[in-house]
């Protein structure tokens, strides 16, 4: 009977043993599984905590954007203008009967100073008449810097010596060389006016070795330059344009025969009185 009890003692104590060893056991096994779960849960709760602060701003912008709005259209609203009477105005440089040059149009001549009422403005302005072209220009007074006076004698020497110098002609496109002779036109600048003549200038056969653009940008620079040579100088048109064509030298031949066509029936008379 004791021997019984020993082994019973002996049973249960193997039992208890497997019993604590199982479940030591399972709660080495269980611990990893509950980190893992954690670990998952708290990747979620971040992910969903971003999520609600990406929301909040969009939220937060879509509630500025708004506002910019209305600071936008506040700041566009139209300013006061105010209506100007009178516009702003210089002193004048130039007198009545004075000759300019106007750029555009070449030499005219101050006939008046006039008011003009333009869209409810009061308006200084210069009446010029242009006699070659035979029509009349308006230039405000406040813009008087667009004109300049007419060139003086010593500027007039200058470009005799410029036309009787050697043409500078470039080898670069006739469209474009032709922009920069407008350029220099339009300029109103007797110096360059003298560099388009000689450069375009052909002697006698210029009718034939131009073409047409050619031929007009010359012709155009040319009567300006003679336009503001015959007032300066005080000439008749037939001397100045001799001394523009004795600097260019053309149409020295046709003078030459003119010359000798004169003195050919001086020859033949006294012939005929011998006779």
């Amino acid at each position: 009977m004791a021997i019984n009890s020993k082994m019973k003692k002996i049973n249960l104590k193997n039992i208890l043993k497997k019993t604590f060893n199982k479940k030591a056991s399972k709660k080495i096994v269980t611990k990893p599984i509950k980190r893992k779960k954690q670990k998952v849960k708290n990747n979620k709760l971040k992910k969903i905590k971003t999520l609600r602060k990406i929301k909040k701003k969009e939220n937060t912008k879509s509630d500025i954007k708004p506002q910019n709005l209305k600071l936008s259209k506040i700041n566009d609203q139209k300013p006061e203008i105010k209506k100007v009477k009178i516009q702003e105005t210089e002193k004048k440089l130039f007198k009545v009967k004075d000759y300019v040059v106007y750029p555009k149009h070449g030499v005219g001549q101050i006939t008046e100073f006039k008011k003009i009422g333009i869209g409810g403005i009061n308006v200084e302005a210069y009446i010029l008449k242009f006699e070659k072209d035979k029509a009349n220009g308006m230039i405000p007074i406040n813009k008087q810097s667009h004109l300049r006076p007419l060139a003086t004698i010593n500027q007039i020497n200058k470009c005799v010596s410029i036309l009787k110098s050697k043409p500078k002609i470039k080898r670069s496109m006739w469209s474009r060389r032709a922009q920069e002779y407008e350029a220099k036109i339009s300029s109103g600048k007797i110096y360059e006016l003298a560099e388009v003549v000689r450069d375009l200038n052909k002697g006698d056969d210029m009718m034939i070795d131009q073409s047409y653009s050619e031929r007009q940008l010359f012709e155009k620079a040319y009567d300006r330059l003679l336009n503001e040579f015959q007032i300066v100088l005080g000439t008749n048109l037939e001397d100045t344009q001799k001394k523009l064509d004795k600097a260019l030298k053309r149409n020295l031949e046709a003078q030459a025969k003119k010359i000798i066509e004169q003195k050919e029936p001086t020859s033949e008379e006294p012939s005929q009185v011998k006779e």
